[in-house]
């Protein structure tokens, strides 16, 4: 088992200070931060723990896991590895919404140009 546990259903209010101090009744607590939105600052509601032996972070899955902090029932588990998966696209300009964009589709557009333009040619006849 690794040393870095993830703690889910955390209250939006909870800083890394108050799950730091949870976690260090179950062993030496090296590193807490509850993850926040970049954008907002909020806390996202869940955050991970490092303890520092393997013994200390089974511990504490053991004894905190379904314990209450700050009204909820937080959950404690074994933090997985980030899977190599396909990254977002960026900012750049382009789309990160929806499904992909299709090239436009010039089938549909009227033959003649504009209505100035067909009024022009029936003046003239």
């Amino acid at each position: 088992m690794g040393r870095r546990l993830f703690v889910g259903n955390l209250s939006y209010d909870t800083s890394d200070q108050d799950l730091k101090d949870m976690f260090a009744r179950a062993g030496t607590c090296d590193s807490a931060s509850v993850v926040r939105d970049r954008m907002t600052g909020r806390s996202r509601g869940f955050g991970f723990v490092e303890m520092s032996s393997d013994e200390e972070a089974q511990r504490a899955v053991a004894t905190l896991n379904n314990q209450e902090l700050q009204g909820r029932n937080i959950s404690v588990s074994e933090a997985r590895e980030r899977t190599a998966g396909p990254r977002p696209p960026s900012f750049g300009g382009q789309r990160n919404f929806g499904p992909p964009a299709e090239p436009p589709d010039h089938r549909f557009r009227k033959e003649g140009g504009s209505r100035r333009g067909v009024r022009a040619r029936k003046r003239s006849l």
